[in-house]
């Protein structure tokens, strides 16, 4: 299987007028997505276009069985040492944005900015009695990265999604607590009530991240 992935990330990544056609067939469709695993991959990287071009040379000769121009055993450590200072310092200019950020949109009209420093703005408004921190509820919700980059998405699954309130992030127990079923919000939240330092996933460390949620109903 990670031959087959390496494989396809070096036909796209060497055929770029094919990779410009949007996928049409669903077995393109899977092909685009293991592009998309792979760059999620690298992304911890933060790699350069010029770094990318070394990226790619290293995939090429590799599949082409040519012999490597650096020592591998002594080299994957080193890879491993290249992540966590590239993502430490990922998580270091975060966090100096995350302040203008939230000072932004704390700014935005309607905007609430709550107890814990999350932001809360309504986008519709829903009937009902609010849930409590132990209520169990079903969501729709994109999440996203301050540049838009979105990193995960009930819509895009296409299955809402239920959990008991207070079992997830700290900005989602405090900003759901103000919805309403039925109604929409976003809500903006400061690493310290999302994934701190350590990040998750696709998540870098000190992230503020953007969330749109519909809380379609409290289950009983």
């Amino acid at each position: 299987m990670r031959t087959l992935i390496v494989t396809v990330l070096i036909s796209l990544i060497t055929l770029p007028a094919f990779a410009a056609d949007a996928p049409k067939t669903e077995e393109q469709k899977t092909l685009y997505a293991i592009g998309l695993i792979m760059a999620r991959q690298l992304s911890v990287f933060n790699l350069s276009a010029p770094e990318f071009e070394m990226v790619k040379q290293g995939l090429a000769d590799g599949m082409a069985g040519k012999t490597p121009l650096v020592e591998m055993d002594a080299y994957k450590k080193k890879t491993q040492e290249l992540a966590i200072a590239r993502r430490d310092a990922q998580g270091e200019r975060l966090a100096s944005e995350a302040k203008v950020f939230m000072a932004k949109a704390a700014q935005e009209k309607g905007a609430v900015r709550t107890k814990s420093g999350a932001v809360y703005l309504e986008l519709r408004p829903g009937k009902g009695t609010s849930p409590t921190a132990s209520d169990k509820v079903r969501v729709n919700y994109r999440g996203t990265l301050v540049n838009g980059t979105e990193f995960d998405s009930s819509y895009q699954r296409g299955q809402a999604v239920e959990f008991t309130l207070n079992g997830v992030i700290p900005c989602w127990v405090e900003g759901v607590q103000m919805m309403k079923p039925g109604g929409k919000a976003r809500l903006v939240c400061p690493p310290e009530t999302a994934y701190g330092a350590q990040g998750s996933g696709p998540v870098p460390p000190n992230a503020t991240l953007v969330f749109e949620v519909e809380l379609l109903d409290i289950v009983k």
